[in-house]
């Protein structure tokens, strides 16, 4: 979150609810079978950014005391963002994560099978301690964007012929579905009303479609260094993105281009290609447009959840890729 014109207040009771989360994840991702506690706990370990939590607070009145509910909530969508990583990375096959191995790297398919499934349970254990029922639906009916999103990336793999629509679609299953739950469910649980939780779900969506085609350029233009993971890994595991999509409508030529680097070609040339290609700046601009929608979605009073953390999240989604 940036903090840029942040009241201090909220700022601190950010940050309160935040530690207080870290504290729960600790706790429940500490009990069970040593085989899905330790490397569970090792992807904790291995930190984020918890945007997840941080909307959940930052969606509830600000005058709200941040409650074990609250804390449980931000704590359950942390956990379902943890095990799409864990599974995420078994389908990619992919080495690091955060610049750590990852689980099926480090302990192989089948225990990260078992650990993000641990983490999957544990999240709804964590949700339905707040004894909403409201609450548990919204993470169970986002649970399903998810994996529908996963599968729509899996059938449209090496689809070079992808649209911008199908594309947008998959990230506001895979990705911006869980941000939209995040607001939801402090919405939800701080008493807000349906209207300010319709216009918060929005500011999710938005957030998240944002996040992920900035994750999705940062594939092309970045260093291991800088984010963690392999650069080009969309390209090596035949996932088309929108950078790809814009650059191939303007010059059809690099279909082929990067349908050999989704079978094994020169992956370092084609993602210097594309990150110096019209395509990924007209990308970035859809995705400023994306974090311009968010803004507006907060720009009417939101029954006194304060506007500004939101808005510094969403310029921190920016920032972050500038």
């Amino acid at each position: 979150m940036s903090s840029a014109a942040v009241p201090e207040a909220a700022a601190e009771r950010a940050l309160e609810g935040l530690a207080a989360t870290e504290g729960l994840l600790a706790d429940v991702v500490g009990h069970g079978p040593r085989a899905v506690t330790r490397p569970a706990g090792q992807t904790l370990a291995a930190g984020g950014k918890r945007l997840r939590p941080l909307l959940v607070f930052c969606s509830s009145p600000t005058e709200r005391p941040l409650d074990a509910d609250l804390v449980a909530a931000a704590a359950s969508v942390e956990l379902i963002h943890m095990a799409t990583l864990v599974h995420d990375d078994i389908l990619d096959a992919a080495d690091l994560r955060r610049g750590r191995p990852t689980v099926v790297a480090a302990h192989g398919a089948s225990r990260a099978v078992q650990v993000g499934d641990f983490l999957f349970a544990r999240a709804f254990s964590v949700l339905a301690r707040t004894g909403s029922a409201d609450a548990v639906r919204v993470l169970a009916a986002t649970s399903l964007d998810l994996s529908n999103g996963e599968l729509l990336q899996g059938r449209a793999g090496h689809d070079v012929a992808l649209t911008e629509d199908a594309y947008l679609e998959r990230c506001r299953m895979k990705t911006a579905s869980l941000f939209a739950a995040s607001c939801r469910l402090g919405c939800l649980l701080g008493g807000a009303s349906a209207e300010v939780e319709r216009r918060l779900a929005r500011f999710g969506t938005s957030v998240g479609l944002a996040f992920q085609i900035f994750d999705d350029i940062l594939d092309l233009t970045a260093t291991a260094d800088a984010t963690g993971k392999t650069r080009g890994a969309d390209l090596r595991d035949g996932t088309v993105t929108l950078p790809m999509i814009l650059a191939m409508r303007n010059e059809p030529g690099l279909a082929a281009r990067i349908r050999d680097a989704h079978r094994g070609g020169d992956v370092d040339a084609v993602c210097a290609e594309l990150a110096a290609h019209p395509g990924t700046a007209a990308a970035r601009e859809r995705a400023l447009g994306f974090i311009a929608d968010a803004r507006d979605a907060v720009e009417a009073p939101l029954d006194g959840i304060d506007p500004l953390p939101l808005a510094a999240i969403a310029d921190g989604v920016v920032d972050r890729y500038s």
